[in-house]
């Protein structure tokens, strides 16, 4: 693998949670528990794992949409915690992102030349109203596969799809070399959802785009990733190349996701594995493995008392188990 474009060590975000008569922090929720990673140029990782593993927030910590309580995040070589002010509006054009909804995420009160415009104001390139900025922003919705007078419309007037391909034009404006794709793709139909994964790769080639691709659907992160990482709780549990991942899984929580995607062939049969218990409090998580609790595999009192390290298993195939190697 080439130079990491983005490395992640050992970040954690926790959350406080306020309680009592006087509203004073009584507890935190650990979201994000020591994650660690690392992304090369022109790479896609697909960050997956069950709703409220703390996938969101690591994309939005890496960004600084939200502060992270510790650890480190490099992006070319620069300490993305430590910028403040203007030279953390500039680190903005090489990281963008594309948002979940693609309604919630647009001002429906502008038009949509617009919001794709928007940053090209905010970042110097373009003034509005300038041939410069009305040629940007046609050269935007054609390369997405939008009509050049959809600029004068608003949000509402298109459909989800259309919604999602304008937050891709916006996203693509000022340039950027990393793209955080927070569930892109998990609020559209089956079918629109093929069309803007090809999207996606047709720009990551044309652009040399860069991918932080977060997901909870394994079949689309299957196909569009690299490598893919599988959180747990706020923690790593697993990460290998896409085909490893998914022909050979080595963590349990793996196994047992992969056992729930669905087979387009009904003559097939698949052991499903069905995990015991629900998922634990984020505000008090397990200790030990965080995954113990719910393990079909756990020796005690080695998985309840022993947090085990993300290691090496195989090349390029990194696993947080102790009874797994």
């Amino acid at each position: 693998m080439s130079e990491a474009l983005l490395r992640i060590k050992d970040l954690v975000k926790r959350f406080p949670v306020k309680g009592g008569v006087f509203g004073g922090v009584v507890d935190h929720v650990h979201a994000v528990d020591g994650v660690s990673f690392e992304l090369a140029p022109g790479e896609t990782l697909g960050l997956v794992g069950e709703s409220g593993c703390g996938k969101s927030t690591t994309g939005r910590c890496i960004l600084r949409l939200i502060e992270p309580t510790g650890g480190e995040i490099w992006f070319e070589g620069k300490d993305v915690t430590a910028l403040e002010g203007e030279a953390l509006r500039r680190l903005s054009r090489d990281m963008q992102i594309i948002f979940q909804d693609p309604y919630a995420s647009l001002n429906p009160r502008m038009t949509v030349g617009a919001i794709i415009g928007e940053a090209l104001i905010i970042h110097g390139l373009a003034k509005p109203g300038s041939k410069q900025f009305d040629d940007r922003v046609v050269q935007l919705l054609e390369t997405v596969g939008l009509h050049p007078d959809h600029r004068r419309r608003y949000p509402h007037e298109f459909s989800g799809g259309q919604r999602q391909r304008i937050g891709i034009a916006r996203a693509l404006a000022v340039s950027p070399k990393l793209i955080v794709c927070d569930e892109p793709v998990s609020a559209l139909d089956v079918s629109i959802q093929a069309q803007v994964i090809n999207l996606l790769e047709d720009l990551q080639q044309q652009f040399s785009l860069t991918y932080l691709f977060i997901a909870h659907d394994l079949s689309v992160v299957e196909h569009i990733s690299n490598r893919v990482a599988v959180m747990y709780l706020g923690r790593i549990v697993e990460i290998a190349t896409s085909k490893d991942l998914y022909t050979k899984p080595k963590h349990p929580y793996t196994e047992a996701l992969l056992s729930a995607v669905p087979i387009p062939d009904p003559t097939m049969a698949r052991k499903r594995i069905v995990l015991e218990g629900d998922v634990p409090s984020p505000i008090r998580p397990p200790t030990g493995c965080h995954f113990h609790t719910r393990c079909p595999i756990r020796e005690l009192p080695l998985c309840s008392t022993q947090s085990p390290p993300l290691k090496q298993s195989a090349d390029g195939h990194w696993v947080a188990c102790h009874l797994r190697t």
